[in-house]
């Protein structure tokens, strides 16, 4: 009996590791580490050059990694976000329930981003790692960091009207992230607009590329493994164990705002739902810990609906719009997380951002969050769209790969208590008996 207990979690850990990616990136993680320590001179086994020359095979799956992502980014962003945006079905709806509900996504996506960036300002985990090194590895010694600018008045106009792309073609093929955002934003507003017979070839056509730019994001996630092993051995035969420290302080910083977001949402709860804080935080513990457990938003979404007209005793009529929405547009956990992400890799590759670049990280951050499916691992691929527009390397990706998973599990149980919290305030603060259901706008 000793012995059969002591063999019985083997068979469930090799299972584990086999069907489990953040499974399999963790022993990569682990696996890279060793081989580093081995490669690096603190074990002075395997001279430099050698050790140079390993590192640089082993990197080879982490740089195809980060093409594919790159490859996809943009068709994926363009087609996830008009999707989004449609999701409402009609201006009659939007104006009922949709604009308010907007609104409070744009705000409390907001006030994420405001925490993410006072956390990572104030712990600052990119300095926790010598990023000189860092630079040294990717080859990064010539990069021009972003300069400090401070947006006059005389700037603000050519700014707002250079955010409209005057070329959308010339914006996809050089990669422009904030104008493809913009560009996608308006071709989503004005869909809606227009009758479904119309609109629907082209939102069938954003769904099929949204399907396939998925799949190849599935297939890239497969290298997910062997890049993190090849970084990890590299970053280690350079670095040592300060590695892990910076990644430590990193999720540390990751999960103190996010907490502090769940605090935002307890008062909004308290004194905008008039809701009993307590009993109200424990009928969400279920979809909170399928949230924690899948990663999706969207997996939980049948369970929130079900938890919040049973046991909170929502409006229906509330709830199969909010919360169907919220899981497509309102990702506060996420947007903070990409926030701390790239705030941490900019001191990480000792690049200073000035007012304007982070005005400009802020706005793709919230217009990024709208379109980002609710699945999980695209965390990863929306940062790159933000990366990429506050002229951070998107290298840095694959340094987050490793904590990612316990990252990406954490922010969706925010993201979903952030769903269920709205659906109490408008619950509270909405009164609508002439708001059509979600069932009768599905059959008109």
């Amino acid at each position: 009996m000793v012995i059969s207990s002591f063999k019985y979690p083997v068979p469930q850990i090799t299972y584990l590791i086999k069907k489990k990616l953040w499974a399999q990136v963790l022993v990569a993680l682990f696996l890279g580490l060793i081989v580093g320590f081995v490669l690096g001179p603190q074990a002075d086994l395997v001279e430099k050059n050698t050790a140079e020359i390993i590192t640089n095979w082993l990197s080879i799956p982490a740089n195809l990694f980060l093409k594919i992502i790159q490859m996809i980014i943009v068709p994926l962003i363009f087609a996830s976000i008009i999707r989004g945006l449609t999701s409402a079905g009609s201006l009659e709806y939007l104006q009922k329930l949709g604009l308010g509900a907007a609104l409070y996504f744009i705000a409390t996506t907001a006030i994420a981003l405001t925490i993410g960036i006072f956390v990572v300002t104030l712990i600052e985990p990119g300095n926790f790692i010598d990023g000189s090194l860092i630079r040294e590895s990717f080859d990064l010694e010539d990069i021009e960091p972003v300069e400090k600018a401070e947006l006059s008045i005389s700037e603000i106009p050519q700014s707002i009207v250079s955010l409209i792309p005057s070329n959308p073609i010339a914006s996809f093929m050089s990669g422009e992230m904030l104008s493809i955002v913009v560009f996608a934003l308006i071709i989503g507003v004005s869909m809606i607009s227009l009758p479904k017979e119309s609109s629907k070839p082209i939102l069938d056509l954003l769904e099929a590329i949204q399907k396939i730019t998925l799949k190849v994001v599935s297939w890239a996630m497969r290298l997910a493994p062997f890049a993190a092993f090849g970084l990890m051995a590299a970053i280690t035969s350079k670095l040592g164990l300060s590695a892990l420290s910076g990644l430590g302080a990193y999720m540390v910083t990751v999960v103190i705002g996010l907490f502090a977001m769940l605090l935002i949402y307890a008062i909004i709860v308290k004194f905008f739902a008039k809701r009993p804080l307590l009993s109200s935080f424990s009928l969400m513990r279920d979809p909170q810990l399928l949230a924690f457990s899948t990663s999706s938003s969207a997996t939980v979404m049948p369970l929130s609906i079900k938890t919040a007209e049973e046991k909170m005793k929502i409006k229906p009529k509330i709830s199969q719009f909010i919360i169907p929405l919220g899981a497509t547009i309102n990702m506060d956990g996420t947007a903070l997380y990409q926030i701390v992400a790239v705030f941490f890799l900019a001191q990480l590759f000792n690049i200073d951002l000035g007012f304007t670049t982070i005005l400009l990280i802020t706005v793709t951050a919230l217009a990024a969050s709208i379109g980002a499916p609710s699945a999980p691992g695209t965390g990863i691929v929306i940062l790159s769209t933000i990366l990429i527009a506050a002229g951070i390397p998107p290298v840095g990706v694959i340094l987050l790969l490793g904590v990612d998973r316990i990252l990406d599990m954490t922010r969706t149980m925010v993201n979903v208590t952030g769903d269920l919290t709205a659906s109490l305030f408008f619950d509270k603060r909405l009164k609508i008996d002439d708001l059509p259901s979600i069932k009768d706008k599905k059959s008109s």
